[in-house]
């Protein structure tokens, strides 16, 4: 779920749950259940996503996928511990992929030196030392086309796609950036 659909869920949930009536706990008077659901997102990350029911409406409301967002599966599997390479990537492309949505359509010279600047540091730092290297060698002959929020994001999902390869994932249709990262999907499903 991109930042964009977050905050339109969570603005719909608040909405919803100020017009409808409270008992003296501060709990709605309809019944309320939830269901976890298995989800498969289009880099092929898996995980949960909950979803509220409310018996009266007989309105589904999809919550969050990303409030319990971390690997069901691996040496991070384990709440509180450490992200292994998993869950760390697969954080990092949404953190970057949304950074990308959100960056100006016309930036200033400055806004583009300061994304140069954190592209730069950020394969200086990454905590995944081989997935560093590899970055910085990528970014020697490609480096990050920061002068429009299209062609950065464009950038970013070249990237991707490019691990996505080494890694035997599919690619993503780079095409889909504004409906994945900004937009939502045309079919209303993150509306």
């Amino acid at each position: 779920m991109d930042f964009k659909s977050w905050v339109k869920l969570n603005s719909k949930l608040r909405k919803r749950e100020n017009s409808e009536g409270k008992n003296s706990e501060g709990q709605g008077f309809d019944e309320i259940k939830n269901f976890n659901i298995a989800i498969e997102d289009e880099y092929g990350g898996r995980g949960t996503a909950k979803v509220r029911y409310n018996t009266a409406s007989t309105k589904k409301i999809l919550e969050d996928p990303d409030e319990d967002d971390y690997p069901k599966w691996g040496l991070a599997a384990k709440y509180g511990c450490p992200a292994d390479s998993v869950s760390l990537g697969r954080g990092t492309w949404r953190l970057l992929h949304s950074i990308a949505a959100y960056y100006p359509d016309s930036p200033s010279d400055e806004v583009k030196k300061d994304m140069n600047s954190f592209i730069t540091l950020f394969s200086k730092f990454y905590p995944c030392r081989p997935c560093a290297e590899d970055f910085r060698e990528w970014l020697k002959e490609n480096p990050p086309n920061v002068s429009s929020k299209s062609l950065l994001s464009k950038w970013f999902c070249v990237a991707h796609n490019v691990v996505n390869r080494k890694l035997g994932k599919s690619e993503f249709n780079c095409d889909l950036l504004d409906q994945r990262w900004h937009d939502g999907w045309k079919d209303g499903s993150c509306d």
